[in-house]
């Protein structure tokens, strides 16, 4: 065997083995690009959905659909015969019978096709989700240890659907013209759970496994546990929001900081029954005095998170917070002038759609506080 000289380079005369980075990631990393769009494209029609659905809601045209087709309901009526039978329908429906008697054909149309596009709207997210689930899947292109979470997505859509109906079937009862509050607030929170979910697979997406895992090793474990408390914090405030809305509890005390003159509102435990307990789902007073109390709760939770995050050392955290903090103040805002209104139209749906950004801004920020982006020496991220 020849002897080679101690000064002579390794693996000279001979193919040398190049380290490559990212190995990780290699023969794992699947289609993220492209799955992160998809889901950033079913965020955006899931958030459509919830907007729709407020307004369908408090247009009182949730409840014009009387019956449930998950398949067949996807084709309005096409003739005057078929928009007479749906018309019928809906005239021996409670709410029509003690709210809306006497309404003309054009007015039922009106309240109807709100309703119509709000199921609609679920069934082409459901399509969406579909499609690009089976697409990914066929081709091979989801990433390892996704599917599980990308399917999971598509089992929430199924179990809103049946949960849109249940809320429905509530409002149908007799003696009853709005759907129960607390199924109101069950569909509108498994909504923002479902948003929740997509807006964290699709921050994940945007960068590669090995990158994720190198950024984790720096995160910000006190930040990430007090911006997940924040999230949940927000969450309640949305199911009590629904709440509001579910019994136009919003409606009845158009003034602040008092409400109609008073701190505390008068008979806020009176409810029909006397079962006191259902004053805290029933009883608008009351209803509206805690929504309210959680709004000031979570706001200065929220400043005391904005505090601690803007002392991060990462500047993309900072600038996070920074937005919190600033959706926040909007927020509440909003939140006064909906009360100011008594939840006028279009203020409450903006205040709603303002549900939608805090929550974005809460998850970006709890998910930079879990996966810094650490900046260079040249400054960048």
């Amino acid at each position: 065997m020849a002897k080679r000289s101690i000064f002579e380079d390794v693996g000279e005369g001979a193919a040398r083995d190049v380290p490559r980075s990212g190995g990780i990631d290699r023969g794992t990393g699947g289609a993220r690009g492209a799955i992160r769009i998809w889901l950033v494209v079913l965020f955006v029609l899931v958030a459509a959905m919830v907007v729709v659905g407020g307004l369908t809601r408090l247009s009182d045209a949730g409840l014009s659909i009387t019956e449930w087709k998950p398949v067949t309901g996807a084709i309005p009526p096409l003739s005057a015969a078929h928009w007479m039978a749906e018309f019928d329908l809906y005239r021996q429906s409670p709410q029509y019978q003690i709210m809306n008697e006497g309404m003309t054909l054009a007015q039922f149309k009106t309240i109807y096709w709100w309703e119509w596009a709000h199921r609609f709207l679920g069934r082409f997210v459901g399509l969406v989700w579909a499609l690009g689930f089976v697409g990914f899947w066929v081709a091979g292109k989801i990433p390892a240890g996704w599917k599980g979470r990308l399917f999971l997505i598509g089992v929430l859509g199924g179990l809103q659907g049946v949960i849109g109906w249940w809320m429905v079937s509530s409002g149908l009862e007799d003696g009853m013209v709005t759907v129960q509050s607390y199924r109101l607030a069950t569909h509108l929170g498994l909504a923002f759970i479902i948003l929740g979910f997509l807006a964290w697979y699709a921050l994940l997406l945007g960068r590669p496994e090995g990158a994720l895992l190198q950024a984790r090793r720096v995160r910000e474990g006190k930040l990430f546990s007090m911006s997940t408390g924040l999230m949940h914090f927000a969450f309640l405030q949305i199911l009590l929001g629904a709440l509001v809305a579910g019994i136009d509890a919003g409606r009845g005390f158009p003034t602040w900081p008092l409400m109609n003159g008073s701190f505390f509102p008068a008979d806020a435990f009176y409810v029909p029954d006397g079962a006191v307990w259902r004053a805290f789902f029933e009883n608008p007073g009351l209803v509206q005095f805690v929504h309210r109390m959680a709004a000031y709760l979570l706001f200065a939770f929220g400043v005391v998170v904005w505090l601690r995050g803007r002392k991060s050392a990462h500047a993309a955290t900072r600038r996070a917070f920074h937005i919190v903090f600033a959706v926040l103040i909007g927020q509440v805002v909003l939140g006064i002038f909906t009360a100011l209104t008594a939840a006028h139209l279009h203020v409450a749906i903006t205040h709603q759609l303002g549900a939608i950004f805090l929550w974005v801004a809460i998850i970006r920020a709890r998910y930079l506080s879990q996966y810094p982006r650490v900046a260079t020496i040249r400054g960048r991220v």
